[in-house]
């Protein structure tokens, strides 16, 4: 049987590191901000919904959507990104379910979803795993690998689910506060775990 895994973490928190992991170990990663940015690619119906919804403003001169300024609406205003995730959500779901249904049988299947916490779907998989790192460490690799400043870290931090909203869905956790070797150990032992299981 296919395993269906939920994999989630605050910004910052390790989350890709952790997919790239399990991919490399066989697992097959359906990758959620890679679905919602194919869908509101230029010429989909996705992008037109969304001019539809928020005006052409949101559109780069060559005809793709801003993600500055979409992401700038959206966490400045709460019922903006409740619009738009009406729109995109459905789409990725619907794509998303089309890629776990192309995977071979008795595979590990992990939906990498930043926002599981926050749209209450982690009930739908096998397994949840959730990639750990206290709000302080996020900051610090945001301010400096991405050279944000500390605000906008902290204003993305506070915009979606607490460390304990997401603890609370996790069926194993990642602590991802040591090295990089010492998450690999930890990811190897789950997806082992999960493979037996499928």
């Amino acid at each position: 049987m296919t395993v269906r895994v939920g994999l989630t973490g605050g910004i910052a928190s390790g989350k890709s590191t952790v997919s790239a992991v399990l991919a490399e170990l066989g697992a097959v990663v359906i990758d959620a901000d890679l679905i919602a940015r194919e869908v509101v690619a230029r010429g989909t119906p996705g992008l037109a919904a969304v001019v539809e919804e928020f005006g052409p403003d949101l559109l780069t001169p060559d005809g793709d959507l801003d993600r500055a300024a979409m992401g700038a609406l959206v966490f400045a205003e709460p019922d903006a990104r409740r619009r738009l995730e009406a729109i995109i959500h459905p789409l990725v779901h619907r794509r998303s379910a089309e890629l776990e249904a192309a995977a071979p049988e008795h595979a590990v299947v992990v939906h990498d979803i930043p926002l599981l916490a926050e749209v209450g779907r982690s009930g739908s998989f096998d397994a949840v795993v959730v990639v750990d790192a206290p709000a302080e460490l996020q900051v610090q690799r945001m301010v400096e690998d991405r050279g944000w400043t500390r605000e906008d870290a902290e204003s993305r931090i506070a915009a979606q689910a607490t460390r304990e909203e997401r603890l609370a869905i996790a069926t194993h956790v990642v602590d991802n506060t040591g090295s990089l070797a010492d998450l690999r150990r930890q990811v190897e032992a789950i997806h082992e775990e999960l493979a037996r299981r499928a």
